[in-house]
């Protein structure tokens, strides 16, 4: 079986991102970012076993960071880093405002969904064995946990002034 994966909107979409500030490095491995989804990972899963499957996005996620900034170092040793209409320090603020308490609302949601979740799956009898759920569950908690951590973090820092 032949498969294709594409996301031809990752090219508009980085140029807005760097358009908006993010740095020549952080398009860089946004773009490269796209060959490795979840659903990617779940797949090698199913063939190699979620140890292997977490190695090799481990391995991918340590490739995109490294060839972002090396991309980026080189473009800057040849000068020819393309420049953003506005500065990283310009974008780079916190603020309780409307999307605070969206995000802390859809965080909320997210949390009572992965609870209904885990509830309805053990009321169905559900055996899930070794398709990953635990991985799946930790992964979950873990970026809930970093959410959390960002939000609390942010409080003690204080707003960023530009």
């Amino acid at each position: 079986a032949t498969t294709f994966i594409g996301s031809m909107g990752n090219i508009p979409l980085a140029t807005v991102l760097h358009g908006a500030g993010v740095s020549f490095a952080g398009v860089m491995a946004f773009i490269y970012s796209d060959l490795m989804v979840p659903p990617l990972v779940s797949v090698n899963a199913k063939y190699y076993g979620w140890r292997i499957a977490l190695y090799i996005a481990g391995v991918m996620y340590a490739s995109v960071v490294v060839t972002g900034v090396l991309m980026h170092l080189g473009f800057g040793v040849l000068g020819i880093v393309p420049g953003s209409t506005r500065a990283i320090a310009e974008t780079s603020r916190f603020a309780i405002d409307y999307t605070f308490w969206l995000n802390l609302a859809f965080l909320v949601v997210a949390a009572l969904l992965v609870r209904l979740h885990g509830a309805r799956g053990s009321e169905m009898g559900h055996h899930h064995g070794s398709d990953g759920v635990g991985i799946k569950r930790m992964a979950t908690y873990t970026a809930m946990a970093l959410v959390v951590g960002g939000i609390a973090l942010s409080f003690l820092i204080g707003p960023a002034t530009g």
